[in-house]
């Protein structure tokens, strides 16, 4: 855009988050309580040549929540030599922490293969997903049907006000007849104001000098009219009753002026605006839908950027009050410039100083709600391209407007383009993030718990300490968005969550389950709870360990050789199928089977208690007769170990 204007444009970084467990044996058992941390415990039990991939998954996790990456990454790697087909989850996180190792091809490959085998999953959904201004912005493209005018001439046209059938623009096609003067800029004729009529269609036709009695021998253009059609407002250069005005280094600047119709239907009484100065611009007013105030872009002092949005109260007797800038929400350290004001309260303005798809972008936003967060939106694609784009205007019974651009293909170095509106504008969402922290054991709140929140790159967007009642919130995310949230807090292991905001305003919540690493042992624990121990396997009618449940024991042991004057009692349950007899004896054989196997392990025999209780002690109302799952029966077939003494 080469004529009379004014002048904006837009980064993260990485955190880690890390807790350090440790851990006082022989003060707790002093005090008759125990404690052991699971993650040492898993250690020793793969040093003793048990494992699964459950305890892969575990260590690993602990060391990649602890961003250890290097150790994690052997333990993932020890879980995939291990399982043919590991939660999709853990392809993400070895490629994770192969990529921070440097091993960017093999990091590569379990990446493609975790998009492979979990197209859909939340996690695979933000790896693919790049969402910047631009998808913003391409949101509300295709909204407008443009259309191509004719009377744009090979120098520069620009602007545009309706008023009554016309639409009133701004032309440098030709000089004054008398003066034949240049813009000193552009090398082009100075500006006029041209109108056309404007025709079912939305085209504009049969261009013409717009009033000789405001043309002057310099700058005038963009228009606003008053409703009545009997009051103008225009820019123009410093140039009034033939006398030019100059600021302090000579340069005559741009001011807004008004005119009115007199009972000659011409336009008559041309005056400048009180709140205009020789040392500073005003130009391109637009009116708000009730007339009271007057919408302007200036460079006055206290500007934020190069030119600004004010407004201006126009008082009932014509005069004006004091121009106010319409603050940061609009403004940036760019250009703002060419507002309009549709009858709905739109404000619809350019700007270089909002992403967006080239110079000057337009940019629309409700007068009632400059203040709000993601008000301001760009209108997209077509109407804003590559190039500088502005001088918005719609009539909103018809849908049908104009803007002005310079992009190729035009006709001279500005031209005009209608425009057809096709849909409304979409407005984002607005969702609150929050939730609370539990006790994955007990559901207990946990305040004081460690709370951050990532964006889809895994870069800390914040961090909060959950309050008394567990609770964290995040205030305001952005809708269709992805976000992880992690919790911790010492002795208890690290939770993390995807979290997909949805598309619709509201409130997402979440609960983050963190258990304890560190778990207290006192007489009357049960070890099997602690390790998630539900039953010790045995095949149909026999006793004999199986290397599946030598596994499980293994965890059992490694406490009692802890902590070498504990005592446990070892009890044994079935469900309710098959005789009372017959569960009795299976159950009591197997308790013993699984002591004997602990004493093997030289565990001595007065510290173990083995007893078999059949289906006596049933969790659930599956007796005989009554009908149940498979699911309800499993709960009642269990191991447990319970502590009797320390």
């Amino acid at each position: 855009m080469k004529n009379i204007i004014y002048t904006i444009l837009l980064s993260f970084t990485m955190g880690v988050l890390a807790q350090n467990n440790k851990i006082n044996i022989g003060d707790k058992q002093n005090q008759k309580l125990a404690y052991f941390d699971a993650i040492k415990t898993y250690e020793k039990i793969v040093n003793k040549g048990y494992a699964n991939a459950e305890i892969f998954e575990k260590i690993g996790d602990a060391y990649y929540y602890n961003a250890n990456y290097k150790t994690a990454a052997k333990w993932y790697r020890k879980l995939f030599s291990l399982s043919k087909k590991p939660d999709p989850e853990y392809y993400y996180r070895f490629a994770i922490t192969l990529k921070s190792c440097d091993q960017l091809d093999e990091s590569e490959k379990y990446m493609n293969q975790y998009l492979l085998i979990a197209p859909n999953q939340l996690r695979a959904i933000l790896v693919k997903s790049i969402i910047d201004y631009k998808d913003l912005i391409k949101l509300n493209s295709d909204r407008f049907d443009l259309k191509t005018l004719t009377i744009n001439s090979p120098n520069s046209d620009f602007g545009g006000s309706f008023f009554k059938d016309q639409l009133v623009f701004s032309s440098s096609r030709n000089s004054n007849s008398i003066y034949q003067s240049k813009h000193t800029w552009t090398g082009l004729p100075f500006t006029s104001m041209y109108s056309g009529t404007i025709n079912p269609e939305g085209l504009v036709s049969r261009p013409q000098k717009f009033a000789n009695s405001i043309d002057s021998k310099f700058n005038e253009s963009t228009p606003v009219f008053t409703k009545d059609e009997k009051t103008v407002y225009f820019t123009r250069n410093n140039f009034i009753k033939g006398k030019k005005g100059q600021n302090e280094d000579g340069i005559v600047l741009l001011k807004i002026y008004r005119a009115q119709i007199n009972q000659k239907q011409e336009w008559d009484n041309i005056t400048e605006l009180s709140f205009n100065s020789n040392n500073f611009q005003n130009a391109h007013p637009a009116l708000s839908p009730d007339e009271k105030t007057l919408y302007f872009a200036s460079d006055r002092p206290g500007s934020i950027g190069n030119s600004d949005i004010y407004k201006v109260e126009i008082k009932p007797n014509g005069d004006f009050g004091e121009p106010k800038n319409l603050g940061k929400s609009i403004n940036t350290e760019g250009r703002e410039t060419f507002p309009f004001i549709s009858e709905s309260g739109i404000l619809y303005f350019a700007s270089d100083g909002r992403p967006g798809l080239g110079g000057l972008d337009i940019f629309q936003v409700d007068i009632n709600k400059i203040d709000e967060r993601n008000s301001v939106l760009n209108i997209g694609a077509p109407v804003n391209g590559p190039m500088d784009d502005f001088s918005f205007c719609i009539n909103e019974n018809t849908k049908k407007g104009f803007f002005t651009s310079n992009r190729d293909g035009g006709r001279g170095n500005d031209d005009i383009y209608g425009f057809v509106q096709k849909k409304s504008i979409i407005y984002p969402c607005e969702q609150q993030l929050a939730g609370k922290v539990l006790d994955k054991q007990t559901n207990e709140i946990l305040s004081g718990s460690e709370v951050t929140l990532f964006s889809k790159e895994h870069q800390i967007i914040n961090t909060q300490i959950s309050n008394l009642n567990g609770e964290f919130n995040f205030g305001i995310v952005n809708c269709d968005a992805g976000f992880y949230i992690r919790a911790s807090k010492t002795d208890y292991s690290t939770d993390e969550k995807v979290i997909q905001i949805p598309n619709y305003t509201g409130e997402t919540r979440t609960t983050l389950m963190i258990e304890k690493t560190q778990i207290p042992i006192v007489p009357g624990t049960d070890l099997s709870k602690v390790f998630h121990i539900n039953e010790i396997y045995f095949d149909l009618d026999r006793y004999n360990i199986r290397t599946d449940a030598e596994i499980e024991l293994a965890k059992i042991l490694e406490v009692l050789l802890e902590y070498p004057t504990m005592k446990i009692e070892i009890s044994s349950h079935t469900d309710s199928r098959q005789t009372q007899a017959y569960n009795s004896i299976l159950s009591d054989n197997r308790a013993n089977a699984t002591r004997n196997w602990l004493i093997k392990q030289g565990i001595s025999t007065d510290r173990l208690t083995a007893k078999g209780y059949g289906e006596t002690k049933l969790v659930n109302n599956c007796l005989d007769g009554v009908d149940c799952t498979e699911e309800q029966h499993q709960a009642n077939r269990r191991s447990e170990f319970i502590v009797i003494s320390l």
